[in-house]
């Protein structure tokens, strides 16, 4: 009888020792996973960073990032394990999108800064001709759309990060990126 007792008492130690050994794997696996997704959102935010950094997506968002992740447009890569291997790959995708632009009227530049002494523009009197000035700036402001997609090689992880930007933008630049 005690041999009985013995024997189902080593199997429910056994089963309560496997338990506990999956228990930890998984919580393990739940660790790993969030490590990996925080570093495929900061490769993101990086990217969208590098992007912001410059006018260049203004002027032409098809090649926003320079030099881009193996010579692809939009593009960069991330070395995350400190291995110098390029573990992430972070893809502008769409391509940054100009989805709204306000012309800056002269009246309301502040003419003692420099960013806006350089978008003022002189206005004649028009004495009610029709296609005179219409009392806007050089500049205008454009809100754009920039989304980065970053991969992760090894694990397979993928992380969108979507980030919206105001920029002052002159009306040049307007009429060839944005609508």
């Amino acid at each position: 009888m005690t041999l009985l007792v013995a024997m189902i008492m080593l199997i429910l130690l056994t089963l309560l020792a496997m338990m506990s050994f999956n228990i930890g794997r998984s919580s393990l696996q739940i660790v790993g996973n969030m490590q990996s997704r925080a570093q495929a959102v900061n490769a993101a935010q990086g990217a969208l960073e590098l992007t912001l950094s410059s006018t260049r997506f203004i002027k032409t968002p098809q090649n926003a990032i320079p030099n881009p992740c193996n010579g692809i447009a939009n593009t960069t890569c991330a070395s995350v394990a400190g291995s110098g291997r390029q573990d992430i790959t972070v893809a502008l995708t769409p391509a940054p999108a100009c989805i709204a632009v306000k012309a800056i009227k002269n009246a309301s530049l502040d003419l003692t800064q420099a960013d806006d002494a350089g978008c003022a523009i002189g206005a004649s009197q028009s004495f009610g001709v029709a296609g005179t000035s219409s009392a806007d700036s050089l500049c205008s402001d454009s809100v754009w759309n920039l989304t980065a997609l970053a991969t992760d090689a090894v694990t397979q992880t993928k992380a969108v990060v979507n980030q919206g930007a105001s920029v002052r933008v002159a009306v040049d630049d307007i009429a060839t990126s944005c609508p």
